[in-house]
């Protein structure tokens, strides 16, 4: 058994997945060899986690980002593409020849990428002195914080694994199972996609229409049918005999396709220009602890067009945040989605072909990448403003659908197979236990209620974002180790009407006041699991999104990982030095 040393601190690593692999490039980064890294890993390999495994991607499924947005690993996605053989290639259909740093692959050929590099920083780790455990095959089934030691113990399959100084949750994405395999042809995920290998001769229902949703449409469309290029550059589809009824309804909030990827000025989302720590600090001060959502899209977003397109700082400049997202919703929903789709289709290669970026896009997708960390410090209004009117803007327009997936799409809705429906906040599922499938009620774009019976179902909203009930390591949770994430109202009056009208994430704290309980658990800027009595752990970082939805309400991928490894290493590496600094917690 594994225990820590009394003159180097374990340090263990859940997941070794993407995050995984950032952390551990962090700490190898740092020069530090007074550490043992130990990585947990549920799988049989390192690297590429759900999304660029068979747990999350078939040959079909591509990146929605391309070799140059990638944030730096030990060698380039370009570079690594020339040292792969021809026949190795072949399945993927790249040809290294005319492969360049704006290409994106699929997502099984970047797996093996993210594996070759966690190889290489292995590599690396050994030469440099950093000892390096490597744990295949084993889930984390629990973690208990003993602080009267000031260690942490890790369960794999209910037996104790070692005892560290650290650990840090990276363990990925987590889809619920509730009633796959109990109710016929309803599928809680399109994950992993193996599992839609079937032939389905009627009209299947998707929930959702993001990058998720179009997981599935591809999936689907080859089990069905077969594309076909057809001259000049025009892509077609022609479904097999056996699905001559078979067709896909994507379940779309307010009728909406994704957007689609274009040039990016800034390809790793990050911006000198953006609120630093100590503009947050200073402006929460000023503003009763509170950060305003107001106050960072103005600084954050609007600000930002003075001089990169003045005629549309212009336009929006006297703009709230409701009027901008109605004016760009209103631009959206009085055009037919697939019309959109081509037109903004056009404009997106354009803007590659120029090398020119629709700004206003790419700000948006910088603007929730800049909210994501602070969010945590928003009043409990403020959130509420985030979640119904700033994020449904935001996840359909930086979904950045590869234009290979565009060109499926169109060639399916072109064929009669792919159908887009409208539907309002309202829209929910009945479940046919007896028969399969469910029944799809919801109000269309005239008003009219409809309650639409569907054989085979696939909830493709993506990565949920779990409670503190669903968090797996209860030892946490009864110890008081972990506790429920939930900001603070501003306005008592505000919170007591709401709380009247029936929103049952209202509660009272001790203190008097009232705070609106959001999902998952309460962290810190540093990601550090807080108490139940608001203390900041020495010991546990947590950075696995499904559980901390509610402080982190959106993340962006590589970037995310690349970021709050960064944040965690950091913090840890300073408090071994003893140069360790108090982190914000919330309000």
């Amino acid at each position: 058994m594994a225990s820590p040393s009394e003159h180097k601190k374990r340090i263990a690593i859940l997941g070794g997945g993407p995050s995984g692999l950032f952390l551990y490039k962090r700490f190898l980064d740092s020069g530090q060899t007074n550490l043992i890294i130990d990585i947990f890993e549920a799988g049989d390999r390192l690297g590429p986690g759900m999304p660029y495994s068979s747990l999350g991607a078939n040959v079909e499924h591509v990146t929605n980002v391309s070799a140059n947005e990638i944030p730096e690993l030990v060698i380039t996605l370009q570079e690594w593409i020339k040292t792969l053989s021809t026949p190795a290639l072949e399945k993927f259909g790249v040809d290294k020849e005319k492969f360049h740093e704006y290409k994106v692959i699929p997502r099984l050929l970047f797996g093996q990428y993210l594996e070759a590099q966690f190889t290489l920083l292995r590599e690396k780790a050994e030469k440099a002195g950093l000892s390096t455990f490597i744990h295949f095959k084993s889930r984390v089934t629990d973690i208990i914080d003993l602080p009267e030691k000031k260690i942490i113990q890790v369960e794999v399959n209910g037996k104790n694994a070692g005892e560290f100084d650290f650990a840090i949750m990276s363990t990925g994405h987590v889809w619920p199972q509730d009633n796959q395999g109990f109710i016929q042809r309803y599928f809680t995920s399109p994950y992993p996609p193996a599992k839609l290998n079937m032939h389905f001769d009627h009209a299947v229902a998707i929930r959702g229409g993001s990058l998720t949703a179009t997981d599935a449409v591809r999936t689907l469309a080859r089990q069905h049918g077969v594309f076909e290029q057809q001259p000049p550059h025009r892509l077609s589809y022609r479904p097999h005999g056996h699905a001559e009824n078979f067709k896909i309804v994507m379940h779309s909030r307010h009728g909406f396709l994704p957007c689609i990827r274009f040039h990016l000025e800034d390809p790793h989302l990050s911006k000198e220009a953006l609120l630093g720590n100590d503009d947050i600090a200073r402006h929460m001060q000023e503003n009763g602890g509170f950060l305003s959502l107001d106050f960072i899209f103005e600084k954050d977003f609007k600000e930002s067009f003075r001089t990169k397109d003045p005629e549309f700082y212009a336009y929006i400049r006297e703009m709230t945040l409701e009027d901008f997202v109605a004016a760009m919703m209103g631009m959206r929903e009085n055009v037919d989605p697939f019309t959109l789709f081509k037109l903004e289709y056009a404009e997106a290669s354009a803007s590659i072909q120029r090398k020119r970026s629709i700004y206003w896009k790419e700000m948006l997708a910088i603007l929730s990448f800049a909210i994501n960390y602070p969010a945590k410090h928003l009043s409990a209004e403020d959130m509420l403003r985030l979640q119904h009117v700033l994020l449904p803007l935001i996840s359909t327009v930086i979904a950045f659908i590869p234009q290979g997936s565009c060109d499926e799409l169109i060639a399916l809705h072109e064929a009669g197979r792919l159908e887009l429906v409208a539907v309002n906040h309202d829209s929910h599922i009945e479940k046919n236990e007896q028969d399969g499938g469910i029944v799809y009620h919801y109000v269309n774009e005239s008003g009219s209620m409809q309650k639409t019976p569907y054989k085979t179902y696939i909830d493709c909203i993506g990565q949920p974002h779990l409670s503190i009930q669903e968090f797996p390591f209860k030892s946490l949770i009864k110890s008081g180790t972990v506790s429920q994430a939930r900001l603070r109202f501003r306005d008592t009056r505000h919170a007591e009407s709401l709380k009247k009208n029936g929103n049952t994430d209202i509660t009272s704290g001790a203190d008097g006041e009232y705070y609106l309980d959001v999902p998952g658990l309460s962290i810190t800027d540093d990601f550090a699991a807080i108490s139940t009595e608001g203390t900041p752990s020495h010991r546990i970082y947590i950075m696995a999104v499904p559980y901390i939805g509610g402080y982190n309400p959106d993340y962006s991928g590589l970037d995310f990982c690349e970021e709050a490894s960064g944040i965690i290493t950091r913090k840890i590496l300073l408090s071994l030095s003893g140069q360790e600094t108090g982190a914000r917690k919330c309000n």
